[in-house]
């Protein structure tokens, strides 16, 4: 009959928590991150990585992205409640509490500095300026519509990281992948932002949308991921391995973003959501695949 008490039930309300609290994060989200991440180390190592260092870069790239989305939450808890896109996420509802989710970031921020500190010097000295970073995105778009621009360079920071991760030093080559992922993803940060045009505007916040409208921001995000295309095509300038498999990958890349940016025309919250978030979620593994299939079987 003891069975029937409370105490069995414990590990399951233990999950459901972390369940809410990775839907509160949407930590599914990693996966925007972590593929350039890998390509980056496949690329600097021709494919032959310490299986060490992948560990904490991952680690590393993990804690980062899931401590940066948990602050947003709580630094925008407000906002959040008055928006009705976002009133029904777990923080407003009061399905979490503001005490959960800073656990969450503290344990998320540990594994960042564990991960930085296991990589290299290089990788631990950066960890203020990833903790601006981290910190910084959620109070950006209080002050200029640029906000979408620090989050790509946030989110990009896990292939830069991985790179430094790998050798321990910055290199010129680094730099235009890196970009062409920050680019990616204020562009379809940008996307996103279509859908709080009014509310923005009538709460002071900045964004592209509400700064030039939604025909401006629909071009200022396609420039982006033009770039995006460029950054992601100057691997064959800097690394031996791209080949064949590469140059589709990046080609069906460009024909996902193109589709993403077709989808989004739609215009309702559906369509924002396919084009911002399902169609971004196959895009890195496309890349990540290309570059494998390159290094290990051509």
């Amino acid at each position: 009959m003891a069975s029937e008490g409370g105490s069995p039930k414990a590990p399951f309300s233990v999950f459901s928590r972390l369940g809410t609290i990775g839907d509160a994060v949407m930590i599914r989200h990693t996966v925007f991150s972590l593929p350039f991440a890998v390509a980056a180390v496949l690329l600097e190592t021709s494919g032959r990585p310490p299986l060490d260092k992948v560990l904490w870069i991952l680690v590393a790239a993990f804690g980062a992205r899931n401590a940066a989305n948990a602050l947003n939450r709580i630094i925008d808890r407000r906002i959040d409640a008055k928006n009705p896109r976002t009133s029904s996420r777990p923080l407003p509802q009061g399905r979490i509490s503001e005490l959960e989710l800073w656990l969450f970031t503290a344990a998320m921020l540990i594994m960042l500095i564990v991960g930085a500190a296991m990589l290299n010097p290089l990788c631990l000295a950066l960890l203020p300026l990833a903790g601006i970073m981290v910190f910084g995105y959620s109070y950006t778009k209080r002050w200029t519509w640029l906000c979408h621009y620090w989050l790509g360079i946030t989110c990009s920071a896990a292939t830069m990281g991985a790179f430094l991760g790998i050798s321990g030093a910055f290199h010129l080559r680094y730099f235009p992948i890196t970009a062409g992922v920050a680019l990616w993803v204020a562009g379809f940060d940008i996307l996103y932002a279509l859908q709080d045009i009014e509310f923005d505007r009538k709460e002071g916040l900045h964004s592209v949308p509400a700064r030039f409208g939604a025909n401006g921001a629909r071009v200022i995000a396609a420039l982006g991921h033009a770039g995006t295309i460029l950054g992601l095509a100057s691997i064959f300038f800097f690394w031996p391995s791209p080949g064949p498999a590469s140059a589709a990958a990046i080609a069906l890349c460009a024909i996902l973003l193109a589709a993403e940016h077709l989808v989004s025309r739609g215009g309702t919250e559906k369509h924002i959501r396919i084009a911002a978030y399902n169609i971004n979620e196959i895009l890195p593994f496309v890349f990540l695949l290309g570059v494998a299939i390159d290094v290990y079987l051509v």
